[in-house]
């Protein structure tokens, strides 16, 4: 796996370096804007969101220990079921330095269920994955969600009418029958 990361292939774009947020947006086109923790709720609606990666999506991080703000990563390439290449910035501080940009770094689900609830990502200083279980918000697409179509239902139709007539609201004729023999089944 190749792992390059911004001191090695380009500087960053200041000297206080670049964030994962601006990044995240200019290399997924998803126009996102805020804090990283809070892509995932502003995904909704405008997005499609869900738990299993895909090339191009967002990897959504939520706060967790020192990290305040969460985190937003992109992901660059699928290995195989548990194992993703990110690129992302201002995760590892490189020669010292955070703001820095790593391309195609690992992450690896370690979630129990395989079902990328937690991750282990690339640490540059320890050319390692981090120690640290992230836990993970899930993916956000570059497609827009698809609107829900009604399907029809005369039933359902039927129930909304009664209801809103108030014909469902009144209390069930009482059958001495059908009372009784439910008592004796209770009974």
């Amino acid at each position: 796996m190749a792992r390059r990361s911004a001191g090695e292939m380009t500087s960053t774009l200041s000297g206080a370096g670049l964030q994962c947020v601006p990044y995240a947006r200019r290399i997924s086109g998803i126009a996102i804007y805020g804090d990283a923790h809070t892509w995932w709720d502003q995904a909704a609606d405008r997005y499609d969101r869900g738990f299993r990666p895909r090339v191009g999506a967002v990897m959504a991080l939520p706060p967790h220990g020192k990290m305040q703000l969460g985190h937003v990563a992109a992901v660059s390439r699928i290995i195989d079921a548990r194992t993703i290449l990110l690129r992302h910035a201002n995760w590892s501080p490189i020669d010292g330095a955070r703001g820095q940009i790593e391309d195609d770094v690992p992450a690896v689900d370690v979630s129990p269920n395989n079902d990328w609830s937690r991750v282990r990502v690339w640490f540059a200083p320890l050319q390692s994955l981090g120690t640290t279980h992230w836990p993970v918000q899930g993916f956000i697409y570059n497609r827009k969600p698809a609107r829900l179509v009604r399907a029809s239902d005369p039933i359902g139709d039927i129930i909304a009418r009664l209801m809103r007539s108030g014909a469902l609201s009144r209390p069930a004729q009482s059958n001495p029958a059908v009372d009784n023999a439910i008592r004796k089944k209770v009974t």
